[in-house]
């Protein structure tokens, strides 16, 4: 049986240093891991319209650093994943919108940075704009970072949606990547019903009802075309029936020839 780890990050004293060192709890899960891209497509074969923005090629994102793997500025998906997410781009569009890609496909590679990066907790440099209330030493302990993701199965991708008419990212009330509970889904609304309810979050934040209404219509565009959402994050949507649901891949990000 093939063993994963859990990670946490402790202080120990090292030659006189306090250092941040990451450590492993072990736990059983098996898990088939390989390079095979052969039922991978560029996502931009399959939805010519979209525009990528990844951020994990560039350096505005949470590390601060391009992020290991990250090849190419382009989004990978498995071929069914990107049919149905062809079919969302085609309903947006009739709206005046076109899908905004953040990340999609993501080798192992870059999880293990993630979990390098978080326990590294001197390493603040991004705090301002992706986790500014809180203390950096919890994201393993509230899931922010976590060693396994479903980005590295291929049929997950974090998207927003760019108006047409304003030539503008439509104003979700909040940036990709934001740690803390004004990505949730269900702030200030109830996203089963579309009903906006208001409120703020502990550090007295709020998003408005357009914003709330905003992020309704990418949600209800991903779940109609079999796509289901994630409740701390907006953007972040995996298909249903994913081809791929126990698989992990390790291949770099980069177009598929």
């Amino acid at each position: 049986m093939k063993k994963t780890f859990r990670y946490f990050a402790v202080m120990m004293l090292v030659c006189g240093t306090l250092a941040v060192v990451s450590c492993k709890k072990e736990y059983n899960s098996v898990f088939p891991v390989t390079e095979d891209t052969r039922q991978f497509v560029n996502l931009t074969d399959a939805v010519p319209d979209a525009i990528l923005e990844i951020r994990y090629f560039g350096t505005y994102n949470f590390v601060g650093d391009r992020v290991d793997g990250y090849l190419e500025p382009t989004a990978l998906l498995t071929k069914k994943a990107a049919d149905s997410l062809k079919a969302v781009s085609d309903d947006v569009k009739a709206l005046g919108y076109r899908l905004k890609i953040y990340d999609a496909y993501r080798p192992q590679k870059a999880v293990d940075h993630f979990v390098r990066w978080a326990a590294d907790i001197p390493d603040t440099m991004m705090n301002d704009y992706f986790y500014p209330d809180l203390d950096k030493s919890v994201l393993f302990e509230q899931e922010y970072i976590m060693e396994k993701s479903g980005h590295t199965r291929g049929s997950t991708v974090d998207l927003t949606l760019f108006d047409m008419a304003t030539e503008k990212e439509l104003d979700m009330g909040g940036t990709f990547d934001w740690f803390g509970v004004e990505s949730h889904p269900d702030f200030c609304g109830n996203p089963d019903t579309g009903e906006y309810t208001g409120g703020k979050s502990p550090a007295g934040r709020s998003i408005t009802e357009e914003q709330f209404a905003h992020r309704m219509i990418l949600r209800k565009a991903m779940l109609r075309h079999g796509f289901k959402p994630l409740d701390s994050e907006w953007w972040h949507f995996t298909l249903k029936d994913e081809p791929f649901p126990d698989t992990y891949f390790t291949f770099s990000v980069r177009q598929l020839h």
